[in-house]
């Protein structure tokens, strides 16, 4: 069973953050997930830009979006109405065992779509954070290929793949679907690829 929209609670909002992407020159090319729960990365994140598109995507999608964001973000009256939205706050300083939570946070839901920038920053990184590949195979998830496409206006998923244990071959078949892809900020978008491990 894939996720569906909720067509009573989410009618409205749904269309209102569909007229206002239409409105401002944006489409939508979201393919229904392969699965009940899937895992959607999001490249390349470049700029402050990103963050309303995608939640005018959640709203419009209609799906069941929850996103990993940077935990300095969720404060005051913010933490209240962002968690709502579907936010995840994530503190990298903070010691382990956060992936390990979430990942059981997932196995109990029937339904999912978790996204998150595996860039991790809109500043320009040179290798991504692994953690989105842990989650994944930690909680047996389909890979969802997001991005946000200033050169087209276009907010979409290019496909879903299934990790196949290789990572060289899994990032390299991630890097050719990005191809095309422009940021915002296009210099800000660093290469798709992992820190090689220490010698």
């Amino acid at each position: 069973m894939s996720p569906t929209p909720n067509p009573i609670a989410k009618a409205r909002p749904r269309r209102w953050a569909i007229a206002l992407l239409r409105m401002i020159g944006w489409r939508l090319d979201l393919p229904a997930p392969t699965a009940s729960k899937v895992l959607v990365i999001v490249y390349p994140h470049t700029s402050n830009w990103d963050f309303p598109l995608g939640l005018l995507t959640r709203w419009a999608s209609g799906w069941p979006i929850r996103w990993l964001g940077k935990h300095t973000i969720f404060v005051g009256p913010f933490n209240r109405i962002l968690r709502r939205w579907g936010g995840i706050p994530v503190n990298r300083a903070a010691a382990g065992g956060f992936i390990e939570s979430l990942v059981a946070d997932i196995n109990r839901r029937e339904t999912l779509i978790l996204a998150m920038a595996p860039e991790g920053t809109r500043a320009r990184q040179e290798y991504w954070k692994s953690g989105f590949l842990r989650i994944a195979h930690a909680a047996k998830l389909d890979l969802g290929i997001g991005y946000i496409d200033f050169a087209t206006r276009t907010i979409g998923i290019r496909e879903y793949m299934r990790l196949s244990g290789d990572e060289a071959a899994d990032m390299a078949h991630i890097a050719k679907a990005y191809e095309g892809i422009r940021g915002y900020r296009p210099e800000q978008a660093g290469p798709i690829r992992l820190r090689p491990p220490a010698p």
